[in-house]
C-alpha cells in the first residue's frame, strides 16, 4: 500500500490564499464569553398540581438491509416505530419499591408496534414499474392498513390533518397543492372532494396518471430510480413518527377531548418535518393553534439527545443556574449555535418547525433541549407566548432516567423497544430477507 507523504502539508500551510482564507473566517464565540444576562432566561417553578396522569412516547427505527450483494447490489429497509404509553402511577410506584416486580415493569412496555419494509435499491413491486412507485405505493398501503382498535386509518388521519377537517367547514381547506406530479412533473392540485373515500387517489388532471394522498410527503420528488432511494429513509422515519402522533391526538379530538389535559406526549428530536416532508410542518402548526384555542392543553415537547444544539448546550450547562430555562431567539441561535447572520425578517428554521427551541437546566442539573409547541414560530419568545410552559417542563424534570446523558424514561425506553441493532438486528433481517426476496 501506497503511504501519503509525511512532507507535503508545508504546500498548504505556505500558500498565501490558503493563509488570508484562514484570516477572513470568524473566530468561534467561546462559551465563556456569553453574558447570559443579555438573553431571555426564565424560572422555573415545580407544578405541585400535575394534571398529567399518562404519557405517550413516539420513536422509530430502520436498518438498511442489503440482500442480493454484487455490481450493482439489491437492497430493502426495514422499519419499526411504536408509541409507548404507561400511566404516571405505574412509573411512580415503581420508583418506591424495594424490588422491581417483572408485571409492573410491563405496563411500562405497552407499545403498539408499527412495521414497514421499502424497496431501496434494485427491487420493485410485481405491480409497479420503478422504485419511485413501488414507494409510493407501499407507503399508501402502509397507512391505508386498518388497525386494531381503530375507527379510522392512518391515511384517512393524513387526509384529516391535510384538508384540517378538524375546523369548522368554512375553516377547512379544499385542495392541497403538489409540487410536483410523480408522473408528469407538473404542479397540480389534490382536492379533498375528489379523491376516492377509500383509496385517496385521484387521476392528475394534466396527465391522468394517478395521484395518491400519500404524494403530499413529497417523498417521490428525492428518489433516483437508479440509484436508488437511501437519501429519503430518514425523512419516512420523522414524518411517520409524527403522523402516528397527529393520528392519536385525532382519536383524543374525536372521541374525549378533555384527555388532551392528561396525556403528557413525548417525541425523540425536536418537533419539525425536515427535508422532502418540510411542507407537513404548516398543518401542523394550525393544528396545534387549533388544539390550543379551543381551550385544550397539548402536552407535547420534542427531546433533542444529539446535535449541535445538545453540544452547544453541554458547553454553556455551566452558566445556567439549576432551576433555569434560556429561550433561543435568532440571534442567540446565530451567534452561538448555528455561525451566520441572523435572519431577522423570520424566525429560526420557520420552514420547518412547529415548535420553540428551548434550553433547560433541571434542579437536578440535568441539561436539556425541548421543543415546545407553539402556534407561531417568534423571532424572540417570550415565556408568555408558551402555554403550559411550566407544566411541561415539570414532567421532563420528572422523568429523568440514567440510561444515558440527560436521558428522560418515556424516550429512552421507546428508542430501546423500537430500535434496529447493527448486531445481531441486521444480520438477521439479511438472513430473514434472503430466504423471502430471492426466491
Amino acid at each position: 500500500m501506497e503511504g501519503a507523504s509525511k512532507t507535503s502539508h508545508r504546500h498548504v500551510i505556505q500558500d498565501e490564499t490558503v493563509k488570508d482564507y484562514l484570516n477572513k473566517v470568524a473566530p468561534r464565540v467561546k462559551p465563556g464569553d456569553i453574558d447570559m444576562s443579555q438573553h431571555t432566561l426564565v424560572d422555573y417553578h415545580e407544578c405541585l398540581e400535575n394534571p398529567v396522569k399518562s404519557f405517550m412516547a413516539f420513536d422509530g427505527g430502520y436498518q438498511e438491509i442489503v440482500v442480493e450483494p454484487g455490481h450493482p447490489s439489491a437492497a430493502l429497509c426495514f422499519f419499526q416505530f411504536g408509541a409507548l404509553y404507561f400511566r404516571r402511577d405505574d412509573l411512580y410506584t415503581l420508583k418506591t419499591t424495594p424490588f422491581i416486580d417483572p408485571d409492573d415493569m410491563a405496563r411500562l412496555r405497552q407499545m403498539e408496534r408499527l412495521k414497514l419494509v421499502l424497496p431501496l435499491r434494485n427491487y420493485v413491486l410485481a405491480a409497479e414499474t420503478s422504485i419511485t412507485h413501488s414507494i409510493r405505493r407501499t407507503l399508501q398501503l402502509f397507512f391505508a392498513a386498518p388497525r386494531e382498535g381503530d375507527a379510522k386509518t392512518m391515511l384517512d388521519t393524513l387526509h384529516w390533518f391535510v384538508f384540517r377537517q378538524y375546523m369548522p367547514v368554512a375553516q377547512q381547506h379544499s385542495t392541497y397543492t403538489l409540487s410536483q406530479c410523480p408522473h408528469c412533473q407538473e404542479r397540480v392540485d389534490l382536492v379533498a372532494s375528489q379523491l376516492h373515500p377509500t383509496t385517496f387517489a385521484m387521476p392528475c388532471p394534466l396527465c391522468g396518471e394517478e395521484l395518491l394522498l400519500i404524494d403530499v410527503l413529497r417523498l417521490h420528488e428525492a428518489i433516483d430510480d437508479e440509484l436508488g432511494a437511501g437519501q429519503i429513509m430518514g425523512y419516512v422515519t420523522t414524518a411517520v413518527e409524527q403522523l402516528v402522533l397527529v393520528h392519536f391526538i385525532r382519536i383524543i379530538l374525536t372521541n374525549s377531548p378533555s384527555l388532551l389535559k392528561e396525556i403528557f406526549f413525548f417525541k425523540d428530536g425536536p418537533l419539525g418535518f425536515f427535508g422532502q416532508t418540510a411542507n407537513m410542518h404548516k398543518p401542523m402548526l394550525d393544528l396545534v393553534s387549533f388544539v390550543q384555542t379551543q381551550h385544550h392543553s397539548l402536552f407535547l415537547v420534542g427531546l433533542e439527545k444529539s446535535g449541535a444544539f445538545v453540544e452547544h448546550a453541554k458547553e454553556i450547562s455551566g452558566l445556567l443556574k439549576p432551576g433555569q430555562v434560556l429561550l433561543l431567539d435568532n440571534d442567540y441561535i446565530y451567534k452561538y449555535v448555528t455561525p451566520g447572520k441572523a435572519n431577522n425578517t423570520q424566525p429560526y428554521a420557520y420552514t420547518s418547525y412547529y415548535g420553540q427551541k428551548l434550553i433547560f437546566k433541571t434542579p437536578e442539573e440535568a441539561v436539556y433541549v425541548v421543543t415546545v409547541p407553539v402556534p407561531a414560530l417568534a423571532i424572540k419568545p417570550v415565556a408568555s407566548s408558551i402555554k403550559d410552559l411550566q407544566i411541561l417542563l415539570t414532567n421532563v424534570a420528572k422523568l429523568r432516567c440514567d440510561m444515558y446523558d440527560n436521558a428522560i424514561m418515556p424516550i429512552a425506553l421507546a428508542n430501546k423497544l423500537v430500535s434496529l441493532s447493527n448486531r445481531p438486528s441486521a444480520g438477521i433481517l439479511q438472513k430473514f430477507a434472503q430466504a423471502r426476496a430471492t426466491k
